[in-house]
């Protein structure tokens, strides 16, 4: 077989003898540097041979099955006048395959990037009004103006062309679009799609043509209710039929976010130890928080046992699914009370501690769920913050229900708070 080989067999009789046995392992020459290399498998690959400064190199052509012995013939041609020229054919084909992943690179669009990188990363946002966030302002703000240009591609010019339009009358979204791009840019370039500095960065680039927001306008707050008013408000709020009016209640008493209220679970409950434990995985900050409930927090969870339909505390229609995050709001309009938002209360208990009580500052951030010191020092405070924080919610409870104009609700005694 090896000298039909390098008797230069036309391809049909090295077919025609192949088909009915391989060739012996080994490497077989058809002349000019082409070799079938079979080993002992039976596969089988050509080769080209050469050498240079007296080294023996060899370069694959392909398999037999993929390549014809005259197919294979005209690349050792080709290849031999790549050496005969001074070039190095192996060096050549890699760059060629370089180029060609540089050039797909150079094609792959902002837009397939963005939505590689929102699937990359919605697993860990917790938040499903964010991650539904991300695609949507994308596409309303950036994908018009770039988003089926090559990401290798954009430049200072087209961030600010996407963003620029509502930056001075929508600073917060502009803001968080621009982050959105940037983000997108740096897993680009981290993935080896496009190099250089990220234009979409703040600080040192776009802070120096862009206007701090601060500058263009003001942050708005969550509309709240003077906590003078509270008790007020919570005397009409008790009034209201519902699971919404229960858990806006709730909410007002444990000063806690929408979404850890409507979120909250039996599981989370001990009715024994008076506590609402919600796992860091609903938290904000990511870890977990402990909500000492007051004697009147405790009532509202006692009512809606007495009514429960799943694993809710405050459960939706089916009672499959929680409380939707919109149903307090609407209580609110339906209340005749549009200028209130859920979270401003958390304020109004900010200012109620601050001005009405002598408990440190740190007992009121930590009942607000904010971080206090670092990690070491909150470890250490945590039992003694704890109980702080109970005597806090009590007070906060007993506040709430007593009567506006009262006196006797003013200030909590420095003793107790120490």
């Amino acid at each position: 077989m090896a000298r039909r080989l390098k008797d230069r067999l036309t391809m049909p009789a090295i077919r025609a003898a192949t088909s009915i046995k391989r060739p012996k392992p080994g490497m077989h020459a058809d002349g000019l540097g082409l070799y079938l290399h079979v080993i002992d498998s039976g596969a089988a690959s050509w080769i080209f041979r050469w050498k240079r400064d007296g080294r023996t190199r060899d370069m694959g052509l392909g398999s037999l099955d993929d390549v014809t012995l005259a197919e294979a013939r005209e690349l050792r041609d080709n290849t031999r006048k790549q050496v005969k020229g001074g070039a190095d054919p192996i060096e050549a084909r890699r760059a060629k395959r370089l180029a060609a992943k540089v050039e797909a690179a150079t094609a792959m669009t902002f837009k397939a990037c963005a939505e590689a990188y929102i699937a990359a990363n919605q697993a860990g946002w917790r938040n499903p009004k964010h991650a539904a966030q991300w695609p949507a302002t994308l596409g309303t703000y950036v994908y018009p103006t770039f988003g089926a240009l090559p990401v290798a591609a954009i430049d200072t010019g087209l961030v600010t062309k996407a963003i620029e339009p509502i930056w001075t009358t929508k600073p917060e979204t502009a803001n968080r679009v621009r982050g959105r791009i940037e983000s997108v840019l740096d897993w680009a370039t981290a993935r080896g799609y496009r190099q250089g500095e990220n234009p979409a960065r703040w600080r040192g680039h776009l802070e120096n043509l862009l206007p701090e927001r601060s500058k263009v306008a003001r942050v708005k707050h969550h509309a709240a209710l003077p906590y003078a008013k509270t008790t007020a408000f919570l005397a009409e709020l008790r009034e209201q039929e519902g699971v919404a009016a229960r858990a806006l209640e709730f909410a007002i008493l444990t000063a806690a976010r929408t979404g850890e209220v409507i979120g909250a679970q039996w599981s989370e409950i001990g009715l024994d130890a008076r506590l609402w434990t919600i796992p860091g995985n609903r938290m904000k900050a990511g870890k977990e928080h402990r909500v000492p409930l007051s004697d009147a927090a405790l009532a509202i969870v006692e009512k809606m046992a007495t009514v429960r339909l799943g694993q809710f505390v405050f459960p939706g229609a089916s009672g499959a699914r929680p409380l939707s995050n919109m149903s307090m709001l609407m209580l609110l309009r339906r209340m005749k009370r549009p200028d209130l938002t859920v979270h401003g209360f958390r304020s109004a208990f900010s200012d109620w501690c601050a001005e009405q009580t002598a408990f440190p500052a740190e007992v009121r951030e930590m009942a607000l769920a904010h971080a206090v010191g670092d990690k070491v020092e909150a470890a250490y405070r945590r039992r003694d913050l704890f109980d702080k924080r109970r005597q806090l919610a009590e007070a906060w409870g007993r506040y709430c229900a007593t009567p506006a104009g009262n006196d006797n609700r003013r200030v909590v005694a420095i003793g107790r708070a120490r």
